[in-house]
């Protein structure tokens, strides 16, 4: 039995929607960014207090599933609850479903703390979380919990050049623009997920050779992201990705990406990333061929991970 209570009732716009023709995975990130602030309200914390206390609720982690996609036009509703608090994290659930078919789109598990809204230093959960935790406790449902990736302890936050030493790829980088940033001047939640995305037709390029603008009909989709944030970029800030492949499966692979800050060399966030190759005529996953599966297998990184 689920206590779940409504955040959101939306919409995939077309500008939300990338060259696979469905809603790309940033858009459910900012989704989720929205529906936390919806929680937070029904946890007794509205955007009143927080402003007062001049505090952000902020997810250290995200375990995200996509289970169906979205393409423009599809009605969504988001929900959500509370899975628990250690000390002062919040364990915090959200489930997006197609409002026509009432279809789950996506699921997302989040860590999050109360962080000082100019500093980023965490605070003290106030006194009104005590009563919200109690009332509005939900079990996780099984679908959405981890099915392609292990959510053990994150990997110690590595460097920019350990990333370099191991030979991860070079797949994006550059300026933490003032549109990516809130009204604090740090980079929001949805482009950390937004560089990843727009790193990956070079990640394919220099793994497989793909170019995805020359075959209009075959793409990928990400089934499932573990994100891990480990500091916070602010505007003007200089980001670069690494990407290695953590495993090959008969369909899926995992990817991790490790983006970092370009001054210090340190790590702002660790991902991986489980994906599948799409045919975008039958909007269906395909096997690896075995010529590309014995590619990539050439390419595994050991010791990589979010």
């Amino acid at each position: 039995m689920t206590n779940l209570v409504p955040l959101l009732r939306t919409s995939v716009q077309t500008w939300e929607c990338d060259d696979m023709g469905h809603m790309n995975v940033q858009f459910y990130v900012a989704k989720a960014g929205e529906g936390l602030d919806v929680l937070a309200h029904e946890m007794g914390y509205g955007p009143r207090a927080r402003r007062a206390d001049n505090t952000v609720l902020l997810p250290r982690e995200h375990h995200i599933r996509f289970h169906r996609e979205q393409r423009p036009g599809a009605p969504l509703t988001l929900e959500g609850g509370v899975l628990g608090r250690d000390g002062n994290t919040l364990h915090l659930y959200e489930e997006l479903t197609n409002t026509a078919s009432g279809a789950v789109a996506a699921t997302v598990k989040a860590d999050v703390i109360l962080a000082d809204a100019d500093t980023r230093a965490p605070r003290a959960l106030p006194s009104v979380f005590d009563e919200a935790v109690a009332n509005m406790s939900t079990p996780l449902p099984e679908h959405g919990k981890a099915r392609g990736l292990e959510l053990g302890a994150p990997v110690t936050a590595p460097t920019l050049q350990q990333a370099d030493d191991m030979g991860l790829v070079y797949t994006w980088q550059g300026v933490v623009k003032p549109e990516l940033c809130d009204a604090h001047g740090f980079m929001g939640h949805r482009h950390f997920m937004g560089l990843v995305s727009d790193s990956i037709p070079n990640l394919l390029s220099q793994t497989r050779g793909d170019d995805r603008s020359s075959d209009p009909n075959i793409g990928g989709a990400a089934l499932e992201y573990r994100f891990v944030y480990r500091s916070w970029p602010k505007r003007g800030d200089i980001l670069t990705l690494r990407s290695g492949l953590k495993h090959v499966g008969p369909k899926t692979y995992i990817w991790a990406h490790w983006l970092f800050d370009l001054e210090t060399g340190e790590a702002v966030a660790t991902a991986e990333a489980v994906a599948v190759t799409l045919d975008l005529v039958a909007r269906k996953a395909i096997p690896i061929p075995d010529a590309m599966r014995a590619h990539l297998e050439s390419q595994l990184v050991e010791g990589i991970g979010a």
